[in-house]
């Protein structure tokens, strides 16, 4: 699709004519819907408005809401690190979520088109997105299968992981399990199979292929007709989880314990604003959970009306996103307060258990409780705690703690959170079966709102960038499916949890600091802060706050640069590891990446961010070859270049008075202002052969 520029209505006041700062051009990368390209009436649009908030909250609310906001937020702090989010999310996110609407609203293209309209130097930005796009689909649509087979699973009673099963060779418990507890063992043993490392490959999982199959089914029946089919999808997958969420919120605050764990998540510690890793952390978090540099954004953006809020837009969705992680949180350290409190009276019920046996010969010594060890309900957990505390140093080893926060810090990042911690907290409900399909129906739809923005950051500026692939739109979505099914079985060997790890990891954080590093350069250096807010403006006819000027060009700027330099030496200097589980030992081990491993993740990330410097390179060599190309006599294509007459700084620009039409024949105006200086530059018409279809127009960088 072709984008006209428009030029602006003269400037009738000198209140106006401020405006023109430095570094600011008359030209416009919004069109105006009265010379809209004609072509534009061929790409599809939002229903309704409510669709669109829908997809864009469906993609930036997703499963880091509900397993990676709240392990941060109660490993750094508490209250504490909210505030600190917060503060990120509106200095940061905030402008950054609001600059990528604007400029895929005012282009009406993909990722690739968007960038490559700026300058064609910078479409390489697109392609690295597009990169990025699709390894996150790929690991991500593996998460959204294993949420398949539980919820298969989950139609049982009693559920498969609330008890060990016999090994029929020695009519006992599986020792692995009896080692452990059922929930991880079902885990690691019945669900993955998984090896004791990722150098041991292993077979393919056949039950997780198949989930796989059908995850990437849907995702391709649900995308097979672009936006109109996904947003349909859309009604359900966005709003269950939250209805979900609300359920076991309810249900989980009459539980004994839940208090202990909100208390215990928001207990604040300030001292944590002095650590870097948290500031690193709690920038991460923030740049995840928007979605920026996906292209996804800015593909859902384009299919707007042109003078959509998208500034309203980029507030709301950014609110309910952190108060989806607050909600989140509250459901998932409620129910972990229960899982911690049940798990530690039943400690606090075996060693008196060990005390009572002990009471024929032991009642006379010192550090003997003076609580009823016979009556084990009228035992509370704190005066045990205080017993312990008191004599636990004289005590044998077959006395236990029973810490409650110990408990706490157990299965609450990631997959643990989820298929480990959750699961079991399932088993100890009433009609578990009911609660746990419950559950993972919610993860399910959580995991596919994100899935179909994710693609949609792949398809849209591919169609939009090649004509071909836009006349074939349900061969491309297939063909992008299957191929992510094809290259999704790395994930389906016993050893593919450790490769989700890898790619969920490394894979997408460092390359997309960098796209959205370039995407903050491109408007705020290279097409101008104040050019893009004219933009904006002609769009939605009024101005954004000048704050927004200032926040692109440093504060977001250096902010990025600042996350991608912490990033980038704790992967230097601390070697990455991933987290095993060992089968003899039956418990978690951290381990080091062998050096085939680390070589991988250096090429993911090699391979993601190449397309910049590519499409720079490329295009700075075609331009080159343009320039020094001869002009041909006769018909045929020719080089035009660009020639500007300077202006009186002291002229009103008028944008509604054309060049004067130069002498020869078949001479089409083609208007722009490049400012260099205080001094304006007026671009001089260029010829153009009659008849000769137009070229697509930069906007002048």
């Amino acid at each position: 699709m072709d984008v006209q520029q428009m030029e602006k209505p003269a400037l009738d006041s000198s209140e106006e004519r401020a405006w023109l700062g430095e570094g600011q051009s008359e030209v416009q990368l919004a069109a105006s819907p009265d010379t809209a390209d004609p072509d534009d009436a061929d790409r599809p649009a939002w229903d309704s408005k409510i669709q669109y908030v829908l997809a864009q909250v469906g993609f930036s609310v997703g499963l880091g809401n509900v397993w990676r906001f709240p392990y941060l937020c109660h490993q750094n702090g508490g209250g504490a690190f909210m505030l600190l989010y917060v503060f990120l999310l509106l200095i940061v996110g905030v402008p950054l979520f609001f600059m990528e609407l604007a400029a895929g609203q005012s282009i009406r293209q993909g990722s690739i088109g968007v960038w490559k309209h700026i300058s064609p130097k910078l479409v390489g930005i697109g392609y690295s997105s597009c990169v990025v796009c699709f390894y996150v689909a790929l690991y991500y649509n593996v998460i959204i299968a294993w949420s398949l087979f539980y919820l298969g699973n989950s139609f049982q009673y009693p559920l498969p992981w609330e008890h060990c099963p016999i090994d029929v060779a020695t009519n006992d418990t599986v020792k692995e399990c009896a080692s452990s507890s059922p929930t991880p063992y079902f885990w690691f043993r019945k669900a993955l199979n998984i090896t004791n490392s990722i150098e041991e490959s292993g077979e393919f999982n056949p039950i997780m292929t198949g989930c796989l199959l059908a995850a990437w089914a849907i995702v391709s029946l649900a995308m097979i007709k672009g936006i109109k089919s996904s947003a349909r999808v859309m009604y359900f997958s966005s709003v269950f989880p939250y209805v979900v969420l609300f359920i076991f919120l309810i249900r989980g605050m009459l539980l004994d314990g839940a208090i202990d764990g909100v208390t215990y998540m928001f207990y604040p510690k300030l001292e944590i604003w002095g650590n870097v890793q948290v500031w690193r952390q709690a920038a991460t978090q923030v740049f995840f959970a928007l979605g920026l540099g996906y292209g996804s954004v800015i593909a859902y953006s384009s299919y707007n009306p042109i003078h959509n809020n998208c500034h309203r837009d980029a507030l709301m969705v950014s609110c309910i996103n952190f108060m989806t992680s607050v909600l989140a949180s509250l459901v998932v350290f409620v129910v972990l307060g229960f899982r911690a409190k049940t798990i530690a009276l039943h400690c606090v019920a075996e060693n008196l258990g060990v005390l009572n046996l002990m009471s024929y010969n032991g009642s006379g010594q010192y550090w003997w409780p003076s609580f009823n060890v016979t009556d084990r309900s009228s035992v509370t957990l704190p005066e045990y705690r205080q017993w312990y505390e008191e004599y636990g140093s004289k005590l044998g080893p077959q006395f236990t703690d029973c810490n409650l926060e110990e408990e706490m810090n157990k299965g609450v990042e990631g997959t643990g959170l989820a298929f480990i911690a959750f699961t079991e907290v399932m088993a100890l409900f009433p009609a578990s079966p009911f609660w746990s399909t419950l559950f993972f129906l919610m993860l399910l739809n959580l995991g596919m709102s994100t899935m179909f923005g994710t693609m949609q950051g792949i398809l849209t500026p591919l169609m939009d960038n090649f004509k071909l692939l836009g006349r074939h739109r349900t061969l491309l979505t297939v063909f992008s499916c299957v191929l992510g099914f094809i290259i999704g079985l790395l994930f389906t060997q016993r050893s593919g949890n450790y490769f989700v790890t890898m790619f969920d990891d490394y894979s997408a954080t460092l390359p997309l600091v960098i796209v959205v590093i370039f995407e903050t350069i491109s408007v705020s250096w290279v097409y101008g802060t104040d050019r893009f807010l004219d933009d904006i403006e002609l769009m939605l006819k009024w101005r954004p706050p000048v704050v927004y000027k200032y926040l692109w060009k440093y504060v977001c700027l250096l902010a990025m640069v600042g996350l991608l330099a912490a990033s980038f030496l704790r992967m230097v200097f601390k070697r990455p590891t991933y987290t095993a589980w060992n089968q003899t030992a039956a418990s978690e081990m951290t381990l080091e990446y062998p050096g085939w491993a680390l070589a991988m993740i250096v090429m993911l990330i090699v391979f993601a961010s190449l397309p910049v410097p590519i499409g720079y390179i490329y295009s700075t060599l075609k331009n080159r070859h343009a320039l020094d190309v001869p002009p041909q006599e006769g018909p045929g294509p020719q080089v035009h270049r660009e020639l500007y007459t300077k202006c009186n700084s002291t002229d009103q620009l008028d944008s509604n008075s054309h060049p004067a039409p130069c002498e020869a024949d078949g001479i089409r105006p083609r208007t722009s202002f490049l400012p260099v200086g205080n001094e304006q530059y007026q671009l001089l018409p260029q010829q153009e052969e009659e008849g000769e279809e137009e070229e697509e127009q930069d906007t002048g960088v």
